[in-house]
């Protein structure tokens, strides 16, 4: 097997706030519908977490299940569990319709902390964020590139395409540049 690699090597920038690629995640896209019999039982499983609300992020330790869609789902795990995962998700929803994918290596994972880590995002999203709360998951776009980002106590994790990834990080270390925060 061969040995996982970050994107970027885990490239990271220090301006008004702290901007740092992260990874190698695991990451599994679970594709079904809501009330599927086995759903929550399979999130549970596989991440330790609830089955998210609409647009809601649970998290518990390292693992997170957040709401990307009406029936999708994106499970975090440890790089090293993505198969445990996919044969908990897989007994858990036995006999029922559903899709579980392993995209860890199709994404990158970026973290912005700081205390002012929503300015460098809101630079780049459509997204009013006087009104996104911890634990929210939005899926939007930083500048033309598909995101998916949710805020906790300290910042902001953002999910990309892995193909974008250092597009994505000249986006943020732009945003991020001493001197240019927000009046």
């Amino acid at each position: 097997m061969s040995k996982a690699l970050s994107p970027l090597g885990g490239a990271s920038f220090a301006g008004f706030a702290q901007v740092r690629e992260i990874g190698p995640l695991g990451m599994i896209t679970l594709r079904a519908k809501p009330g599927t019999a086995g759903l929550a039982e399979a999130v549970k499983a596989a991440t330790g977490c609830a089955l998210p609300a609409v647009r809601q992020i649970e998290r518990v330790g390292d693992k997170a299940a957040g709401w990307m869609s009406p029936d999708e789902y994106l499970l975090v795990v440890p790089y090293a569990e993505v198969a445990a995962a996919l044969a908990a998700i897989a007994t858990a929803l036995k006999g029922q319709h559903h899709l579980a994918v392993d995209v860890s290596d199709a994404r990158a994972v970026f973290r912005i902390d700081g205390p002012k880590a929503d300015q460098v995002l809101r630079k780049l999203s459509p997204v009013d964020f006087d009104t996104l709360q911890p634990g929210e998951l939005r899926r939007s776009r930083a500048a033309q590139v598909a995101a998916a980002f949710w805020a906790d106590e300290a910042g902001f994790t953002l999910v990309c395409f892995r193909s974008v990834a250092a597009y994505m990080l000249g986006l943020l270390t732009h945003s991020a540049q001493p001197g240019s925060e927000l009046t």
